[in-house]
């Protein structure tokens, strides 16, 4: 749609930011939401989307886009998309964010780009991540999405990882016409976002998308495969211009509490990855139908964790954090759909040992009160616990809901001859360029447990550095081709 706009509509849009109430994508009932893990949220329709974009006043200093981690240039796509230049504004958007359908929907904006907006204070911000929603949606429902094949530059890259990180490296190097193969130890590409993310929030159908454009751009998914075990770093070296590491390099926070060895205490990990479609009592399977369940912990691991036992079938699922409901760092939003949706939680309670029966099987949670401190630089508010305070928490499953830790980087090649930055992680340049020529690395592999904007803003570095560095090689090397007796590849 390329609609001009109205005379009467130019006329409203310089006070629609006050005239114009913020609005936000519809979202099903809380009843019929939890009877399945489909997508809870609904889209603008064209007159909405551009009714709500029309309350960006554009001004001279955007703080959204310095508080956006992938720079998207929000003001000039929500300038297309007032005027319903809807396609112009997705190109633009689409400019600066590979994924950009999974990224908007991951994106905590509540933090980033609608807390920076200069009307948050004097009206409501204006409703980015559901504009942004809207935009990507439209691209695929007007088949204008990009799946197109550019033509090919000569040189080939291997991507170490098929979850964001990687798929977001694929997708910019293919936009530049590299020829790119995926390696990945699992048998299906996605890493936790489909495998770790509940369809709720992002349906799986959604990164499935992805990567059958990415294939039909030519992009080679070779999986099955680890690194250091059926292909090493040397074979990756002999056969590829530049290689890509963006795997995940993390593990979850564990409890190390009395009682922690109990019967039904579970990462919440273990619930979110399950097969939720597999039948009650499969083997392996955690069955939380008509029991009590307490999740530990206030990020978006938590909520999802909350909000998964409730579809389960859980009699009462309750949430226990240490600090108040301001601080939970989870997004706003999936706290507040975890309430509608019944989950109870008890705030200011830090847990101090677990508790169980004769049977070794876990009853409840001992936990003592807390309270909170001034903000500190960061904005986080210390706790301590408040001697004497003790209650318990009844439970017949507790999850760990805690977030994660890195993992020691491997020790063979090439991670035993890497530069190390200050906190363990692999050394990079401002390209993602690690201390070895043509290896670029990003991600948890380089800072510690990441977010997906941060992942995938690496992955977007690091195909820009690529590209910069071949560039200077004057003949490219022929396109390889790993044989199967080398990598035993899964291809698709």
């Amino acid at each position: 749609m390329n609609d001009t706009p109205s005379p009467d509509m130019n006329a409203k849009s310089k006070y629609a930011w006050r005239d114009v109430p913020r609005a936000d994508s519809s979202k099903r009932p809380a009843a019929e939401r939890l009877a399945d893990f489909l997508e809870i949220y609904g889209h603008f329709d064209e007159a909405t989307a551009r009714e709500q974009a029309s309350r960006c006043i554009q001004c001279p200093d955007p703080q959204c886009v310095t508080g956006c981690p992938l720079g998207n240039r929000i003001p000039e796509w929500l300038a297309l998309t007032a005027e319903g230049h809807f396609s112009e504004a997705a190109a633009v958007l689409h400019s600066t964010s590979c994924l950009p359908e999974i990224a908007a929907k991951l994106c905590p904006s509540e933090r980033l780009c609608e807390a920076l907006c200069i009307l948050d204070g004097k009206a409501e911000p204006v409703s980015i991540r559901s504009l942004e929603q809207f935009l990507n949606e439209y691209t695929f429902a007007h088949g204008e999405a990009d799946v197109a094949n550019v033509p090919p530059n000569g040189f080939a890259v291997a991507v170490v990882g098929a979850g964001p990180g990687g798929l977001a490296c694929a997708d910019a190097l293919s936009r530049r016409g590299f020829a790119v193969t995926v390696f990945d130890w699992r048998l299906v590409p996605g890493g936790l976002l489909v495998s770790g993310t509940p369809a709720f929030r992002l349906e799986k159908s959604i990164v499935e998308r992805r990567i059958e454009m990415l294939r039909k751009r030519g992009v080679h998914f070779r999986l099955g495969v680890k690194l250091g075990e059926d292909f090493t770093y040397g074979e990756l070296r002999g056969r590829f211009n530049a290689i890509y590491l963006g795997f995940g390099a993390r593990k979850v926070r564990d409890l190390d509490l009395p009682g922690r060895n109990l019967k039904g205490v579970h990462q919440a990990l273990g619930l979110l990855v399950q097969d939720q479609t597999a039948s009650a009592g499969a083997k392996g399977r955690i069955d939380v139908a008509g029991k009590r369940v307490l999740v530990i912990g206030g990020g978006d691991m938590a909520m999802d964790c909350l909000r998964t036992a409730l579809r389960l079938g859980a009699r009462e699922v309750v949430c226990a954090y240490r600090r108040d409901a301001a601080s939970l760092p989870c997004i706003r939003s999936e706290y507040e759909n975890a309430v509608e949706e019944g989950a109870k939680f008890v705030f200011l309670a830090a847990p101090v040992a677990f508790l169980g029966n004769a049977r070794g099987e876990i009853t409840g949670v001992r936990c003592l009160r807390t309270e909170l401190g001034e903000a500190e630089a960061d904005g986080e508010k210390p706790f301590r616990v408040l001697p004497g305070t003790e209650f318990e928490i009844t439970a017949d499953f507790v999850f760990l809901a805690l977030g994660f830790e890195p993992t020691p980087l491997p020790e063979d090649e090439p991670f035993n001859v890497l530069a190390k930055n200050a906190t363990g992680g692999i050394a990079v340049d401002e390209h993602q360029m690690t201390s070895i020529a043509g290896l670029f690395a990003g991600g948890d592999l380089v800072q510690g447990p990441s977010t997906v904007l941060q992942v995938v803003r690496d992955a977007r570095c690091a195909a820009q550095g690529i590209e910069a560095f071949l560039a200077k090689l004057k003949t490219a090397k022929p396109q390889p081709v790993a044989p199967r007796s080398t990598v035993a590849a899964i291809d698709e």
